[in-house]
């Protein structure tokens, strides 16, 4: 390698908004922005079509590339949504300008010459608890992703120190993703439709007359809207729960 290519590839990794470019993406701030974070913890509520997936299809594939025998799960409520992120995983990784003849791009992952691994999961315990050692994990349509693999796949991440990416937009005041939003101290980033240059205003007001209000403001607004089944809100329950009631038996 030259030493021009050298600096320019050393550039494209310490700079992974850079990387997006040299994919032929042109990112937008708040895409630039996240690419740069180096947050461990990142909850992403963005809007339909926002480029969400486009850009943590990115930095899952600049994590693979330039951390040598990395692992990266793509974790999606089912088979059709997980591969749908993959797909944008393997539209970028075949943009590269170079890639190695012992790369190998299966089904539901890819593997790279550098021992590095992208594996794209539904979401099913019986599928992912054989995992450790992860990387970077990225939940996507992380609202309908159940509570209980949340809570399975959350300790891969206790020995490597991982990274942990939720995206998605809101679906009511209810699971781990609500619960994350509302309390957590991870990163939050919200982009809302008007937000996001792709998106008219135009299109935003024929969508506003045709779905329901609460499908509008959800799907495009990012709001925890209370489901309509639901028999008490989620803010008179909060009301009735205190942190403060000492537990009556102590182990």
């Amino acid at each position: 390698m030259s030493l021009s290519a050298y600096l320019s590839d050393l550039s494209l990794a310490l700079d992974r908004a850079a990387f997006m470019r040299s994919l032929g993406y042109e990112p937008d701030e708040w895409q630039a922005a996240f690419l740069q974070s180096n947050a461990k913890r990142v909850l992403l509520n963005c809007s339909r079509q926002s480029g969400k997936s486009t850009v943590t299809a990115v930095l899952a594939l600049h994590e693979a590339i330039y951390r040598p025998d990395a692992l990266i799960l793509l974790l999606s409520p089912s088979f059709r949504q997980s591969m749908e992120l993959y797909q944008k995983v393997i539209d970028g990784y075949m943009r590269l300008d170079a890639k190695s003849d012992t790369d190998e791009a299966l089904a539901t992952t890819l593997r790279l010459a550098n021992g590095s691994r992208i594996v794209s999961l539904p979401s099913s315990e019986k599928t992912i608890r054989g995992y450790s050692g992860v990387d970077l994990l990225i939940c996507d349509e992380a609202s309908r992703i159940p509570d209980n693999l949340f809570y399975a796949v959350s300790p891969m991440l206790a020995v490597s120190g991982g990274r942990l990416i939720m995206l998605s937009t809101p679906f009511g005041q209810r699971g781990v993703y609500h619960e994350l939003w509302m309390h957590s101290d991870y990163q939050k980033v919200q982009i809302t439709a008007d937000q996001c240059p792709r998106i008219t205003r135009q299109f935003l007001e024929s969508e506003r007359r045709t779905l329901p209000n609460r499908i509008f403001r959800q799907e495009y607004y990012c709001e925890f809207l209370q489901t309509d089944d639901a028999v008490f809100s989620y803010d008179d329950i909060m009301n009735l729960t205190t942190d403060s009631v000492e537990p009556l038996f102590k182990r």
